[in-house]
Order: structure tokens, then C-alpha cells, then sequence
């Protein structure tokens, strides 16, 4: 199998036709009117979208007698809705953390590995580890009397930055290597979004419930110290030309 670091028919440097780079240049600069003004236009343009539009979303009324209760009585002290909001998104990733994971696990039956890379086993469990995971949120969030199936709006941007990470790992051009380090950049946000949740579950008297994420987070270490050392093991045999695919 050939690797993206062979060389091969790349054409999309202006090198590599020098003559015809230096004619289009040319016919660019006289054929190009150039609009009077600058980027201030189009600045002005984005700024009135932004005062103009509405928000990604908004939340879901409780949909239990529990949740209405707790809503009204934490509401007297703050904002539960941001709290349900948060748990919201890491439920909608945790979720997307299953899928890329089992788009690893299908590259992975497609490529093998290579050496230095991840085991079959190993991907598989830290694909259980996301399921579990998701489970945890939604036990969360019902504690709370609040709907796991509803879409709050950081759930739904979440989504949104998910989507090129899952791209990637799903593209059928893409090595394993390449697909680990999407994953990579999915574990160094997830991290970062547990580290959150515990914050704010901590500060909000909800102990049983930061047990529960700091157990979580201590696997999300873990894949992202195995997803990381994996990029480097790849880069580093290939700069090297040592790389060789694992038996």
C-alpha cells in the first residue's frame, strides 16, 4: 500500500508548471477588476447576520414532575439550564467518540496497523469506554429530570465541530495514521470537556455526580495519551524510513 508521504502526481503547487503559473499570474493581474474599498464591507456585512440572527437553539422545558422541582428550586440560586446544557453537549459527543471510534475499528480491519501503532483490542476497548461513557451522561442527565434525547445548543454545536473529525476517519482515502490523529484532536477536546463538567458539577453540590466524570476523565486521559504517542510513533518511523506495517 502506498503512503501519503510517497512521492506521486501532486500537481497543485504553482512549481510544478512554472511557465503556465507565471501566464495565468499575467491574464489574473489584467483581467481581475479589483472592486473599490476593502474588507470593511464585508465586515459590516457579517456583523449585521450576527445582530440580525437568533441563537443555535435553547433549551428544553423538564419533562418530569422531578425535574420542574429541581429547576425551580436550584433556579433561586442560579441557572440550571447552563449546567443541563453542558451535560448536554458531553452526552452528543461522548456519542460522536462512539462512531469515530468504531470508524477506526473499520480502518483498522481495512489497513492493519503499523509498528508502533494501536492493537484491534486496545481500539476496542476505548470504544467501550465511549458507550460507557455516554451512558454515564444520559444517567446524569435523567437524575436531573431532564431529556437525554433532547438537542440543547451546545450539543448541537458540538455536533457541528465533530463533523470534520468524523469525516476524516470515515474517508475511505485516509491512512489509520491520518484517522489517529483526528482522533487525537476528538480526545484533547474531550478532555478538556470533562475537566469542565467536574468543575461545575463540584461547584454546584453535585459530588456523586463529579465521582462519576472523574472516573470518566481518568479513561480520556488514557486514550489521549495513547492517541498522541501513537501520532508520534507514526511520524517519527516515517521521517526516519523505518515505518513498516505491523504482522
Amino acid at each position: 500500500m502506498k503512503e501519503p508521504t510517497d512521492m506521486g502526481m501532486n500537481r497543485t503547487g504553482a512549481g510544478v508548471s512554472p511557465i503556465d503559473s507565471k501566464e495565468m499570474a499575467k491574464v489574473s493581474e489584467e483581467c481581475t477588476a479589483s472592486p473599490p474599498g476593502d474588507e470593511t464591507e464585508m465586515a459590516n456585512l457579517r456583523i449585521s447576520y450576527m445582530m440580525t440572527s437568533s441563537v443555535q437553539g435553547t433549551m428544553p422545558p423538564p419533562t418530569t414532575v422531578k425535574g420542574v422541582v429541581r429547576t425551580v428550586i436550584e433556579g433561586l440560586t442560579g441557572n440550571p439550564a447552563a449546567f443541563l446544557d453542558k451535560l448536554g453537549e458531553r452526552l452528543a459527543f461522548e456519542r460522536t467518540g462512539v462512531r469515530l471510534y468504531e470508524g477506526l475499528l473499520a480502518k483498522y480491519d481495512a489497513q492493519g496497523s503499523f509498528d508502533g501503532g494501536p492493537s484491534r483490542e486496545l481500539l476496542s476497548e476505548f470504544h467501550n469506554d465511549e458507550l460507557r461513557h455516554f451512558h454515564v451522561m444520559k444517567g446524569a442527565l435523567e437524575s436531573l429530570g431532564a431529556d437525554p434525547t433532547a438537542v440543547t445548543p451546545s450539543a448541537n454545536v458540538t455536533a457541528v465541530e465533530s463533523m470534520g473529525i468524523l469525516q476524516v476517519i470515515t474517508d475511505p482515502r485516509t491512512t489509520l495514521a491520518q484517522s489517529l490523529h483526528a482522533i487525537l484532536v476528538a480526545e484533547l477536546a474531550d478532555t478538556e470537556g470533562w475537566e469542565l463538567l467536574i468543575e461545575l458539577a463540584a461547584a454546584l453540590g453535585h459530588d456523586a455526580m463529579a465521582d462519576d466524570f472523574r472516573e470518566a476523565i481518568r479513561a480520556e486521559e488514557r486514550h489521549l495519551a495513547y492517541a498522541r504517542q501513537w501520532v508520534v510513533n507514526h511520524a517519527m518511523r516515517d521521517a526516519e524510513g523505518t515505518q513498516q506495517r505491523a504482522a
